[in-house]
């Protein structure tokens, strides 16, 4: 068997998800809403579904979705790709697959930024690549020069960038999206940014993605999820917008992939990145909330929250909040003797991890966040 898997276990998410289910504990670890999201979207499926064709649609994805993510992103983003830009994948983990595969080859070294999305690392290695890890320490969790200059060399051929960034609920600064446009040019590297939660951001934020920096255009890969837009999670559509030369290499991983995307939720996905700006704004001041909400009861039950710019997450710091625990031993206790489910961020990092703090998804309605917030009123 392949070493690269045979050496992981089961994934965090799957595993917390798992044992919420089997012991009733309130799920505030995998990072889904509990909502159905907006109906319109959920009914133009629906249409499509029985409608419309439901053979193969185009490997790249149906006219309509790509056209949408193009225009989608015009408005939005003020960018300006052209349809032959945009391919669609079953999800942005997919995306990041394809985008691995296509441009990573065997002892290349990619960059990674710790915390990290638990995918990234056995894709880098099983496409031969060498992985660079960069930590980032809460709470502001920012990269600097030196932590990259810690890692570059020669070899050096991509970086891979979550933005905003999950676990943290970080955003790039200007001066970290300039800093890392730099590292790109002067190494000849690639960026692939994955930027699934750019429209999940609060308190007046705009995302901001780095290939719109100088230089960046014909160097980036954009990444992006209908999943997370629509709080639509299940649905695993995502794209991969980049420029013509990366594009073509990118459907050529696609193809051998998962090659098409069910043609009705490109349908849904491309009726909704035509919503009026009027969504978006709403469903952002929809989770923020309920960030605030959950921020709010969790410093009324004394713990030390750390601050959230966007995603669906809220972390708490342990040690300030006077819990003398690791987070694993942490989120153990409280699943087991609280019942509510948490998912510890040394998770998120492959060596030398931050043990002190802990993830708990706010995405839920306000009857999920109270009843979990009573029942954490039980601390260790």
């Amino acid at each position: 068997m392949n070493p690269v898997y045979t050496k992981l276990g089961t994934t965090i998410f799957e595993a917390t998800s798992a044992r919420a289910r089997a012991t009733g504990a309130i799920n505030l670890g995998q990072g889904f809403p509990d909502g159905r999201g907006p109906e319109d979207v959920l009914a133009e499926a629906a249409r499509a579904l029985v409608e419309e064709s439901n053979q193969y649609p185009p490997m790249a994805g149906t006219p309509a979705l790509r056209q949408a993510v193009a225009d989608h992103y015009r408005v939005h983003q003020g960018l300006d790709f052209a349809v032959e830009e945009v391919i669609v994948t079953s999800g942005a983990t997919e995306a990041l697959a394809c985008a691995i595969f296509a441009l990573v080859s065997p002892g290349d070294e990619v960059v990674l930024f710790q915390p990290l999305y638990d995918a990234y690392l056995p894709l880098v290695e099983r496409a031969g690549g060498v992985a660079k890890l960069v930590p980032l320490e809460p709470p502001h969790w920012r990269i600097t020069a030196d932590a990259l200059a810690a890692v570059a060399s020669e070899r050096t051929r991509l970086i891979l960038v979550n933005t905003p960034l999950n676990p943290a609920g970080t955003l790039l600064t200007q001066e970290e999206r300039a800093l890392l446009a730099d590292f790109c040019i002067s190494h000849d590297a690639i960026a692939i940014c994955d930027e699934v939660w750019e429209h999940v951001v609060f308190d007046g934020a705009e995302h901001r993605s780095l290939i719109a920096e100088l230089g960046m255009r014909e160097r980036t890969v954009k990444i992006g999820s209908a999943g997370k837009i629509f709080s639509l999670t299940g649905w695993k559509v995502g794209w991969m917008c980049a420029a013509p030369r990366l594009a073509a290499v990118l459907a050529k991983a696609h193809q051998f992939m998962t090659f098409t995307t069910p043609p009705n939720l490109q349908a849904g996905a491309a009726y909704g990145l035509r919503k009026d700006r009027a969504y978006f704004t709403d469903m952002r001041a929809g989770y923020q909330r309920s960030r605030d909400r959950l921020a709010a009861g969790l410093t009324g039950l004394g713990y030390t929250v750390l601050p959230c710019a966007a995603t669906y997450f809220l972390n708490i710091d342990l040690a300030a909040s006077g819990v003398a625990m690791g987070d694993v031993a942490f989120a153990e206790w409280l699943i087991e003797e609280a019942g509510v489910a948490t998912i510890p961020v040394s998770a998120f990092y492959a060596e030398a991890p931050v043990t002190n703090v802990v993830r708990l998804c706010f995405a839920k309605q306000d009857a999920t966040l109270d009843a979990a917030l009573e029942r954490m009123m039980r601390r260790p």
